[in-house]
C-alpha cells in the first residue's frame, strides 16, 4: 500500500476511529474518501474489518489496497458467499420471452380497467417488477406498495385493481426465486440479497466501512443496522450526491448515530471548480464547502471540444451524440445506446400500430395515443419532448445514431448522463442543455431549484479536472438562488436538447428510471 500523507481533516477521522465510536464521514466530491478508509484501516492492527463497496469495480481496486485483515467486498458479494451461491444454476442464461414468464405464473387472461388493456405478458412483468421493488425494500413480505405505478395507468383506481390482480402472482414469483431448487424464473442478484437480509445476518468483523452511504439499498441498511450490536460503523459518502432515491436508495448519513467528520480538501479539481460547486452546494442544503486543491489549475469557461459532454437524461444525450455526430467527432456513450434503441424500436412499433411491450410504453396502442398523452395528461408532460424529438427526425435517424456509437477507447468524446458518470472523472467537461431552467411562477419570476436538481448539477460539475464548461447550466448565475437577479442571461445559446422524464415522475410513474438506465445483457455479470 502506498504511502499517504494524511490532511489534517483525515488525521482527524483516524482519531476518531481509534475511539471505537461510530462514524459519519461526509467527504465531498474528489476529496479522496477511499485513500482515507484505508488510513482508517492501516492504524489499526489488531482488529479485523469490513469493507462494504458500491460495485464490483471499486471492490476490486479496494482489494488491492487494504491490509489483508479488511475483507473488500460488496453487498451482493456477502449476500452470495452466506446464500446467492445456492443459486447460482439460475443465473443468466437465455432471455425468457414474456408468454413464457406468463405462462409460468399461471397467467392466462389479461386485465381491462376502464380503458386500459393490460395482456397476461404485461401483467408478468409488472409481477417481477414488484418481486425486485419487494426485493431492494426492508419489508418481510411483499405488500400492494410494492406494485409500480404503470405509466398511462396513474389513476389510484386503476392502479388498486391492478395491484389486487398482480400481487398473488409476484408473490408466486418469489416462492420460485427464493427457492434454490425453484425453476420458473431466472434469479436476479437482489433476489438473493433479499434472502440474505430476511435471515438476519451476521457479519464477522469487528468494524464495518460502508462506502456511498448515501444511496443505500434499504435491504443492506436493515443488514447493516443489525450489525451494530457488535461492530463498530463507519459510514462514508457525501450527503449532495444522493441521486438514486428513485431507485429505493436512501441516504442514511444525514442524522445517523455516531461522530460526524467532513472531508473538504478536493485533490481532483482547483479552487475555481470548489467555488462553482459551493455555490450548488448551498443549494442542496448541505453544509459542507469544498476547498480546491491549490496545485491544480481548473478553467471554468466554454469549451468546444471537451473530453465528455454530461446530460440530465438519455433524451438530452440522443441530442448531444447527434450534435457531436454532425460535427465529425467519434462519440461514445456511457453506458452504451441500448436504451434509446429499446425506445426509439418501441416508438417504430407504435407507429406502424403493432403495439409495443416496452415497459414504458405497453399500454399504448398506437404512437397517436402516446402523442395525445404527452401533450394533454400532465402525467405524461415529461415524455413531451422525447415524443417531439421523435416527430421531428424520426426513429430511423435516432437508430442511425447508436449504429454510429463506438467505445470509449477510441472516441473524441463521451457523452454520458450525470447518473451514469457518478464516481467518474474527465480532464474536461461540457454540461448537456438540458438541465433547464425551473419554469416561472405566476408573477414571471424563476421557479425554485429543487434539492434533488440540485444535488445532480454538483455531481455533473464535480466529474471535470481541468476544465468546465457549465453549458447548460448558465441559467444558475442569474438565478436568484445562484445570486443572479432572476433575468435571463443574454449570451448566445446552443440550441436546447429535449428533456426526457424527471427522476421525481419516473419514480412517481414505475419506481425506476428505465430512461437512464441500458439495456440488461443476456448474461448479467454478478455485481460483486
Amino acid at each position: 500500500m502506498p504511502t499517504l500523507i494524511p490532511t489534517s481533516e483525515q488525521q482527524g477521522a483516524v482519531a476518531e476511529f481509534a475511539t471505537g465510536k461510530n462514524l459519519v464521514i461526509q467527504a465531498g466530491a474528489g476529496t479522496g474518501k477511499t485513500s482515507t478508509l484505508e488510513l482508517l484501516a492501516a492504524a489499526d492492527s489488531v482488529r479485523s474489518g469490513t469493507y462494504i463497496a458500491f460495485n464490483r469495480a471499486i471492490k476490486e481496486a479496494a482489494a488491492r489496497r487494504f491490509p489483508t485483515r479488511v475483507k473488500c467486498r460488496t453487498g451482493h458479494g456477502l449476500a452470495y458467499a452466506a446464500v446467492g451461491h445456492r443459486y447460482r444454476h439460475r443465473f443468466g442464461g437465455a432471455r425468457t420471452p414474456a408468454w413464457k414468464t406468463a405462462d409460468l405464473l399461471g397467467l392466462q387472461h389479461g386485465l381491462t380497467v376502464g380503458d386500459r388493456v393490460f395482456e397476461h405478458t404485461n401483467l408478468a412483468y409488472i409481477a417481477k417488477q414488484t418481486v425486485l421493488v419487494f426485493s431492494q425494500s426492508d419489508d418481510k413480505e411483499i405488500l400492494p406498495k410494492h406494485v409500480p405505478l404503470q405509466r398511462g395507468a396513474e389513476d389510484p383506481a386503476v392502479h388498486q385493481v391492478l395491484a389486487t390482480t398482480v400481487l398473488p402472482y409476484a408473490k408466486r414469483a418469489w416462492d420460485d426465486v427464493r427457492n434454490p431448487a425453484g425453476d420458473k424464473l431466472k434469479v436476479e442478484h437482489d433476489h438473493y440479497l433479499k434472502v440474505w437480509q430476511l435471515t438476519d445476518p451476521h457479519i464477522a468483523a469487528d468494524y464495518i466501512l460502508l462506502d456511498e452511504a448515501q444511496d443505500t439499498n434499504r435491504a443492506l441498511e436493515y443488514v447493516l443496522n443489525l450489525q451494530r450490536s457488535h461492530a463498530q460503523i463507519v459510514l462514508v459518502g457525501d450527503s449532495a450526491q444522493q441521486i438514486y432515491g428513485w431507485r429505493g436508495a436512501r441516504d442514511i448519513m444525514t442524522g445517523s448515530d455516531g461522530t460526524h467528520i467532513t472531508l473538504t480538501q478536493s485533490f481532483r479539481f482547483g479552487p475555481a471548480l470548489a467555488q462553482e460547486a459551493n455555490r450548488w452546494l448551498a443549494v442542496t442544503g448541505s453544509p459542507l464547502r469544498l476547498k480546491g486543491h491549490e496545485a491544480t489549475t481548473t478553467r471554468v469557461a466554454p469549451l468546444e471540444q471537451p473530453d465528455a459532454v454530461l446530460c440530465r437524461t438519455n433524451g438530452g444525450a440522443m441530442a448531444e451524440v447527434l450534435h457531436q455526430l454532425d460535427a465529425g467527432r467519434r462519440v461514445a456513450m456511457a453506458g452504451g445506446g441500448g436504451s434509446l434503441r429499446a425506445l426509439a424500436t418501441a416508438a417504430q412499433d407504435l407507429k406502424n400500430g403493432r403495439g409495443t411491450r416496452h415497459p414504458e410504453l405497453f399500454l399504448f396502442r398506437s404512437w397517436g395515443e402516446v402523442q395525445d398523452y404527452a401533450e394533454n395528461d400532465p402525467a405524461g408532460a415529461d415524455l413531451l419532448p422525447w415524443v417531439e424529438l421523435v416527430d421531428e427526425l424520426g426513429t430511423t435517424a435516432v437508430l442511425q445514431a447508436v449504429d454510429r456509437l463506438g467505445s470509449e477507447e477510441s472516441a473524441d468524446v463521451t457523452v454520458s448522463t450525470a447518473h451514469k458518470a457518478k464516481g467518474r472523472e474527465w480532464p474536461s467537461v461540457r454540461i448537456g442543455e438540458d438541465f433547464l431552467e425551473p419554469e416561472e411562477d405566476a408573477q414571471g419570476r424563476p421557479g425554485p431549484i429543487t434539492r434533488g436538481e440540485a444535488r445532480l448539477a454538483y455531481v455533473a460539475l464535480t466529474r471535470a479536472r481541468h476544465h468546465l464548461d457549465i453549458g447548460g447550466l448558465a441559467w444558475f448565475n442569474e438565478h436568484p438562488q445562484g445570486g443572479g437577479t432572476g433575468e435571463r442571461p443574454n449570451v448566445p445559446h446552443r440550441p436546447k436538447a429535449p428533456v426526457l422524464p424527471s427522476q421525481a415522475s419516473a419514480q412517481q410513474h414505475v419506481q425506476h428510471n428505465p430512461w437512464d438506465l441500458p439495456a440488461a445483457p443476456a448474461h448479467q455479470p454478478p455485481p460483486f
